[in-house]
Parts: C-alpha cells; sequence; structure tokens
C-alpha cells in the first residue's frame, strides 16, 4: 500500500539491499495534519506504535491523527529554526552556504547532545518489532539520522544509508510560501545534502572513533542488543 500523505511516509526496509524486514520499521514527516483517508491507510498497514521526534511546540501545534496507536515522545527541540529566525531578526543576509553550516551544526548536535533520545529510540525499537513509525516534523533530518542509525546498526552499507538519506528530496512536499527566507537559503532548508549527515558520521568519528563506537557506548547497543536488532528487523530467509 503506498501512503502519499504524509508526503514522506516509507517502508525502511524499501530502498536497501539488505533484506529488512518489511512492514515493520516505517519514517515519516509528521502525522498530525492527515485527513480520515490518510490516516485509515495508515492503520491499515497495523502500525501500532508512533516514535515522535518533536519538539512541544510541533507536538503541540499539529497532534498525531492516528487513532489507537501508543504515541511515545523524544523530543529533540529544533534548534535551527531558532538559529536562523535569530539571525533574520539581527538584520543578517542568509545565503545558502550559512544554511549548509548551521545545519552541520544541528547534525553534530544531534551526536553531541541528543544522544539519550536516540538511545531510547533503540530502546523502543528493541521492545518489539510491532509496525512502527518514526517521524519529527519534516522527516528528514531528526528523523533521517535515526533512520541512518538504525541502518548501520543492521549492518547495512554505508552508500545505501545515504541514498535512503537523499530520497527525502525526492518525496518531501512541503509549502515555503509563508517563510521570509530568501530563495537559496529556503532551498537548502527545506530539503537535505549529503554534507549534512557526513558531519553527524564526522562527529561520531572524532568523539566515538566510529559507528561501532558510538553505537556501544553512545547508544548502549553493545552484542546483544545488536543481536536482538537484527532478529526483529532482519529477514531470516
Amino acid at each position: 500500500m503506498a501512503v502519499n500523505n504524509p508526503s514522506n511516509f516509507r517502508d525502511l526496509s524499501t530502498f536497501v539491499e539488505r533484506p529488512l524486514r518489511p512492514g515493520t520499521l516505517y519514517r515519516s514527516d509528521h502525522l498530525g495534519a492527515l485527513d480520515e483517508d490518510d490516516a485509515r491507510q495508515i492503520r491499515a498497514l497495523g502500525i501500532r506504535r508512533v516514535l515522535d521526534f518533536r519538539g512541544m511546540r510541533e507536538r503541540e501545534s499539529a497532534r498525531c491523527q492516528v487513532p489507537d496507536v501508543a504515541v511515545h515522545s523524544l523530543s529533540i527541540e529544533p534548534t535551527i529554526v531558532q538559529v536562523i529566525g535569530d539571525l533574520m531578526s539581527a538584520g543578517h543576509q542568509l545565503t545558502g552556504e550559512d544554511v549548509v553550516a548551521h545545519m552541520q551544526d544541528t547534525y553534530r548536535g544531534f551526536v553531541r547532545h541528543s544522544s539519550h533520545r536516540f538511545a531510547e529510540f533503540f530502546g523502543h525499537l528493541l521492545q518489539s518489532n510491532e509496525p512502527t513509525v518514526f517521524h519529527c516534523t519534516a522527516g528528514k533530518d531528526r528523523t533521517g539520522f535515526a533512520a541512518a542509525l538504525v541502518l548501520r546498526a543492521l549492518d547495512v552499507p554505508p552508500e545505501e544509508v545515504m541514498r535512503d538519506y537523499l530520497l527525502t528530496n525526492e518525496r518531501l512536499k512541503m509549502d515555503s510560501s509563508g517563510w521570509k527566507l530568501p530563495p537559496q537559503a529556503a532551498k537548502v532548508l527545506l530539503g537535505v545534502q549529503p554534507a549534512f549527515l557526513e558531519a553527524a558520521f564526522e562527529a561520531i568519528e572524532q568523539d566515538y572513533g566510529g559507528i561501532e563506537g558510538y553505537l556501544r557506548y553512545g547508544l548502549g547497543l553493545r552484542d546483544p542488543e545488536r543481536a536482538r536488532l537484527r532478529e526483529l528487523y532482519l529477514r531470516t530467509a
């Protein structure tokens, strides 16, 4: 079944060669603007668990519209919005290069300030492989990093991880008409670039010596937890 709204909704197993179990992990933009048909389609996928990375105001302004699911908040505040707002209020003329640099800082912050949230995320995934959707607002940054971590924890090669990450540029549909950003800055902010995700993995390399160290010491995924993830989310045949 294809779900068109939210636009960045997709089964994490679809676009990687590693044999992930289909119908267990979905990534998405937020679920707060669904009509009844959208919600029905998502419910028909069997989804019972929603993991929400949005900050408090984001959640309050667009609450999950899927009935009868368990919603778990893993709040990571969208600091990039505040940073850009402050710069514009100070009269700074934002360029695309400015936004790239601030997005890279955001992704480094996922590693250095929000690892506890991603550890909680894996804690939920380790409980069961009931159909789950994880999301933030646009499903591109907090969600994109979470998806990258899941795929790397399941030994998906980096090039496939990046391919899934960049699919957001093809899938996500956002209305930027109400934004007061220069066009080149808005274009960067509304999409994803390899440099964003690479900044997070550079921070992982600097702070943990690589992804294996981060999974183990930053997120608490030691050998038993990694084996459990593979059991839950990889096909056996």
